[in-house]
Formats: C-alpha cells, sequence, structure tokens
C-alpha cells in the first residue's frame, strides 16, 4: 500500500513556446496549486503535485519500517536477517533500493512522482552502497519494480534501468517497457494524475470542480 504523500516542487518538464503553461488555463489545475482556496463542500485546500510513496517494496511481508529508539539514523525493521531501513532492504537473498519513478505532467513544468522500491542484483546493491560512501562510483544498474503503482497494477516484473539522481537525492527508476515507459516518455494530463490519486484511495477530482 502507497506510504505517504507529499509536495513536490522540482521542476520537471516545461512547455515550448514562451514558458506558457497551458494547464494554467485549467481551472482545476488552479484550484489544486492554490493554497489559499478552500473546497466549498469540506474546506480543503491543495497546494499542489503531492508524490505517492511506499514504505516497502511488495515482497517485504513483516509490515512498515519502525520509528523508536531502536532506530539509527532513521526508520528501520530487522526481522533475523531480513532488514527494512528508509532506503534499503534485504530481503532473504533479494537487494531492495528506494528510488523515484518521475512522470512528467503534460503542459505543465511540474513533474509527479511515486517513490517506489528497485530489485537489484546484490553486486549492484553494494556497489550503490559503497558509492554512498564515496567508495565506488555508481553508474546505474537493471532493476525491477518492485511496488504495483496505482493505475498501472497489471504491470509485473516492469524492466527497468536505475539511475543516479541529483545530488543528494535518490535515485531515478526509468521503464524499459510497456504503458509506464509510455507514460514516463510522453508525459500524463491532469486528468491521468487525478485518476492515480483516486486509484491510491485519494481521489480529489470532487473538491477541484467548483
Amino acid at each position: 500500500m502507497p506510504g505517504g504523500t507529499r509536495r513536490h516542487d522540482r521542476p520537471g518538464l516545461q512547455d515550448e513556446g514562451g514558458g506558457v503553461n497551458l494547464l494554467d488555463l485549467d481551472a482545476r489545475w488552479r484550484r489544486f496549486n492554490d493554497p489559499d482556496r478552500t473546497c466549498p463542500c469540506c474546506g480543503r485546500s491543495f497546494s499542489g503535485v503531492f508524490d505517492i510513496g511506499f514504505d516497502h517494496p511488495d515482497a517485504w511481508p513483516y509490515g512498515p519500517a519502525l520509528e523508536g529508539p531502536e532506530s539509527q539514523g532513521g526508520p528501520e525493521l530487522q526481522v533475523g536477517d531480513d532488514k527494512l531501513g528508509s532506503d534499503l532492504c534485504r530481503l532473504g537473498e533479494e537487494r531492495f533500493i528506494r528510488c523515484l519513478l518521475p512522470l512528467p505532467i503534460l503542459g505543465s513544468d511540474e513533474v509527479f512522482h511515486f517513490g517506489t522500491w528497485a530489485l537489484v542484483a546484490p553486486g549492484h546493491f553494494y556497489t550503490y552502497l559503497d558509492a554512498a560512501f564515496g567508495e565506488a562510483e555508481f553508474d546505474g544498474c537493471p532493476a525491477l519494480l518492485a511496488n504495483a503503482l496505482p493505475g498501472f497494477e497489471d504491470e509485473d516484473d516492469v524492466p527497468c534501468i536505475l539511475v543516479p539522481g541529483p545530488e543528494g537525492e535518490r535515485p531515478r527508476l526509468v521503464a524499459q517497457d510497456g504503458p509506464l515507459k509510455d507514460a514516463q516518455d510522453g508525459g500524463i494530463t491532469f486528468d491521468q494524475l487525478l485518476d492515480l490519486y483516486a486509484a491510491s484511495g485519494q481521489d480529489i477530482r470532487p473538491h477541484l470542480s467548483q
């Protein structure tokens, strides 16, 4: 299940033609990005694009990571040799890295992200870990998407490439096939974004209609 949402402010793709954002012509988009506006039916307000995150890979059977004094440097849950942290996961012989899967939003300069997990080979996992401590170079590696994404639930074992992110940020996951690749390459519409939110249990469409 998705583990949370957050506001996303990093710039993405911008429309050609003088920097005009076509979505600014959509009243729903303006309401979605106006934190001073409140929904007339419930008083709820929105401040723009927020991401959908997952606490753990779908294969992880023990529940979410824990916050508490036993956790050093972030949420952590360990069961035997299996371990889930905020950015890394070890489950039997499998190794996972937390990452961002970007989807540019057409008609705007915004990018929506799934905060998801990638299944990688152990050798690539430890190279990534060494790179975090400046002891190796991580240039990317093959990966598999490790979560069923709302709106893309029928996508099984999506082949991907995990690539380094900007300095200080999580790596990016780039799909190599299927509808997810099409969405990353071509972008998604605002209506498709709202459909993704609804599929994750957050149907905000009624709150933007008036």
